[in-house]
């Protein structure tokens, strides 16, 4: 069950406190995964940014087998639109756009490149950091879970598969 809780950042080390911006992004699932929830939060730190996920609904795993992609561990991205709009239901969610990548880097070095989500018993929680963006540069985009791992060399999108779920990244206040 998440939690859903605000997410605050608190570090022990005052040069990682917060300096004040945050944002969010509500997941929801796609017709491919239509139970899978959860919350994303964004948080400026000092030297860059913190990143905070929990999911619920994530669909079982599946090893590659028989010509077949795995499904999981989960590609997770920054996307350049906020359009969650579903449109195609065999192939949702690509008013998203493509990956986020401002500075136009091979894939595996996108600022919208983030760790895959590894599923347990359908739950993922994941918290990160980056120096790549502050919370600023990203408002207005979405955050994509897709269907298979994120390889992080495949151009331009790492193969990562169909897209699950997708949720617009908002400003908090």
């Amino acid at each position: 069950m998440l939690s859903l809780i605000p997410y605050y950042i608190y570090s022990p080390y005052p040069s990682q406190r917060s300096a004040g911006r945050a944002a969010y992004a509500v997941i929801k699932g796609g017709p491919l995964a239509p139970n899978l929830r959860g919350i994303c939060f964004f948080s400026d730190l000092v030297s860059g940014t913190e990143i905070f996920v929990e999911v619920s609904g994530l669909p079982p795993y599946r090893p590659a087998s028989g010509g077949r992609s795995p499904v999981g561990p989960h590609g997770f991205h920054i996307h350049d639109h906020g359009n969650c709009a579903v449109g195609d239901p065999d192939d949702p969610f690509q008013g998203a756009g493509s990956h986020w990548n401002p500075d136009n880097q091979p894939h595996g070095n996108h600022p919208g490149d983030f760790p895959v989500l590894f599923s347990n018993h359908g739950y993922a929680r994941l918290s990160f950091f980056t120096d790549r963006f502050r919370v600023s540069d990203i408002i207005g985009k979405s955050v994509i879970i897709h269907e298979n791992p994120d390889d992080y060399r495949t151009q331009p999108a790492g193969n990562a598969g169909k897209r699950l779920a997708c949720g617009v990244i908002q400003a908090v206040g």
